[in-house]
């Protein structure tokens, strides 16, 4: 073998030796680094106006004579949708439901004496998109008791709900943000700890929620979303 193969192979040799140096210099960073991770939460928060609006209202009648109760039943229904329509609100909007009827003696358990045998109880429902219309009329409908319609309280079952529907549209951005926010976190705790933030390593779809602002104004919502993301960190 001649000097000039010796000094090839010699070179190959030291080449191998350097890349195969690389090869486990790699491994071990990767070893090192690979449970570097950080895992934090971003919140993304926003008040909107509810855009939907049930409203019922429930109005009584007490009597003994049925076929009457259902006439005056009838016409105070007739009122309440009139009044409803002279204010802006649409025919489409607007909902009655079969009149509920409760015949007081039917209560064997109860033996006091009742003035009325029948109460009778028929519930007008709007529901709107117009929400800021409807406010309206609800603080204005003082104005039905000028036609002789009391409108009763309907309890938990009959009360107002808001809701907003558009919730949908705005996800995406929220989630954007969300994520924005966990990523500044993670670059927060990656600087205090002497490295940066990588890639990725998981990240969830967000806990996304919906609730009023408070009890005073349930027109008012708050959506909040929460999501996860674990990033990998690195020198």
């Amino acid at each position: 073998m001649d000097i000039n193969s010796k000094f090839s192979q010699a070179v190959v040799l030291a080449a191998s030796i350097a890349y195969l140096g690389m090869c486990v210099k790699s491994g071990i960073d990767d070893f090192c680094n690979k449970d570097r991770k950080v895992t934090v939460k971003g919140l993304a928060e926003k008040e909107v106006e509810a855009d939907k609006v049930t409203w019922p209202i429930p109005t009584k009648e007490l009597g003994n004579d049925l076929p009457e109760l259902y006439q005056r039943i009838n016409q105070t229904t007739d009122k309440v949708k009139r009044f409803l329509v002279a204010n802006g609100v649409k025919e489409s909007e607007i909902s009655v439901n079969a009149p509920v009827v409760i015949d007081l003696n039917a209560d064997q358990y109860n033996t006091n004496l009742r003035a009325y045998r029948y109460n009778i109880t028929s519930t007008v429902t709007v529901t709107s998109s117009n929400v800021k219309l409807i406010r309206n009329i609800m603080a204005r409908q003082g104005e039905l008791l000028k036609q002789g319609v009391a409108v009763v309280d309907g309890g938990y079952e009959n009360r107002v709900s808001y809701e907003y529907v558009s919730f949908q549209k705005m996800k995406p951005g929220m989630m954007q943000e969300a994520i924005k926010n966990a990523e500044i976190t993670a670059e927060q705790f990656a600087k205090n700890s002497k490295s940066s933030i990588d890639k990725i390593m998981s990240a969830d779809q967000g806990q996304f929620s919906i609730d009023d602002r408070d009890s005073n104004t349930p027109y008012i919502k708050k959506v909040r979303v929460v999501t996860t993301v674990t990033y990998s960190l690195k020198d």
